[in-house]
């Protein structure tokens, strides 16, 4: 009976331990939410780290990638990070004004980067400085993806100044540029991304600022006949994740994780320009858009238009932090 008794009882000890061993097993689950298509930089730089990270941790780690806004909008994905709901984000950096660090607006001034160079040597600069500002909000940054130049798109052609007058642009929450769009003589609306292709179609708005890239893969070519290629504006990811979640990773996954980002982030950036290249190539071989590269006059009409925003903006982002950008961008105003 005695023997009896303690086979019953080890036997309900193994029961009782399976549930607990199961769960040590379980993968960690990382959440990571974007709003643009699977298709384009960001969209395939979020799959590659994915695939390196699930690989380099034998299945200890599970990478669900929602794109295409599939779980938040522009507006509701940073505080669902911060509240835990998902665990990785990589909004533009325009996005992080309304979380009260309105410093990272300094990288949607308008012609302040030459070149993809400059820009990069920019986030690896003053860009690192600003991660830390993200600390205080439970957030922690991890990396900068490229996305190349910004372009305008609308129905009727932008060559001029005059042009502008009186058409209704979205543009991100990013009070940069919204003095951007007022100095050109638009009218900013900001605007969710997942809500514009609806909003061009219906005419709600007349135009936009983007990549090739999102501008094909969002199919707004379709809705818009003229594209020019001012470059004026260069768009951006800050790779951000849940500072409670990423510390509390186990010491042997944050090594595979932090690897994993690296190499995702040097994948990303690799592709950007070529993956803008193509869908350029796309959206001409289509008809549905004229794409138009400004003369160099009519840049500098452009570029002495909005330089005033550049000083308009020391009161919100500070000297010292314009500075820092000229610094690292190697900026010359135009003359």
């Amino acid at each position: 009976m005695l023997l009896i008794a303690r086979r019953l009882l080890l036997g309900t000890a193994l029961a009782l331990s399976l549930p607990l061993a199961a769960q040590a097993q379980s993968p960690i689950v990382i959440k990571f939410s974007h709003v643009v298509s699977p298709d384009t930089p960001k969209g395939k730089g979020a799959q590659r780290f994915k695939e390196l990270l699930e690989e380099r941790s034998k299945g200890r780690v599970k990478v669900e990638v929602y794109p295409n806004s599939q779980l938040y909008k522009d507006k509701e994905e940073l505080e669902a990070l911060q509240l835990g709901s998902v665990q990785m984000l990589a909004p533009s950096l325009a996005k992080f004004g309304p979380l009260g660090v309105k410093e990272f607006e300094v990288f949607d001034l308008p012609f302040l980067f030459k070149d993809d160079a400059a820009f990069r040597n920019t986030t690896a600069t003053l860009g690192l400085e600003l991660f830390k500002k993200l600390d205080a909000k439970g957030i922690t940054g991890l990396s900068y993806w490229d996305n190349g130049f910004h372009v305008m798109t609308a129905n009727k052609p932008l060559h001029n100044l005059a042009d502008f007058k009186g058409l209704k642009m979205r543009i991100q929450s990013s009070k940069v540029l919204d003095a951007q769009m007022r100095a050109l003589g638009a009218i900013p609306q900001v605007m969710a991304f997942s809500e514009l292709y609806q909003a061009l179609q219906s005419g709600v708005v007349d135009g936009t600022e983007g990549t090739p890239s999102n501008i094909y893969t969002q199919k707004v070519f379709e809705v818009q006949k003229h594209i020019t290629l001012s470059n004026h504006g260069h768009l951006a990811y800050a790779v951000v994740i849940n500072k409670k979640f990423y510390e509390g990773l186990p010491a042997d996954i944050r090594v595979v994780f932090d690897s994993s980002m690296r190499d995702a982030t040097l994948y990303a950036n690799a592709i950007a320009a070529t993956e803008n290249a193509m869908s350029l190539d796309k959206i001409k071989a289509s008809g549905k858009s004229t794409v138009y590269t400004p003369t160099d006059a009519e840049l500098l009409e452009w570029k002495k238009a909005l330089m005033p925003v550049h000083k308009d903006m020391e009161s919100r982002l500070g000297k010292a932090t314009i500075d820092a950008a000229y610094k690292s961008a190697g900026f010359v105003a135009p003359k």
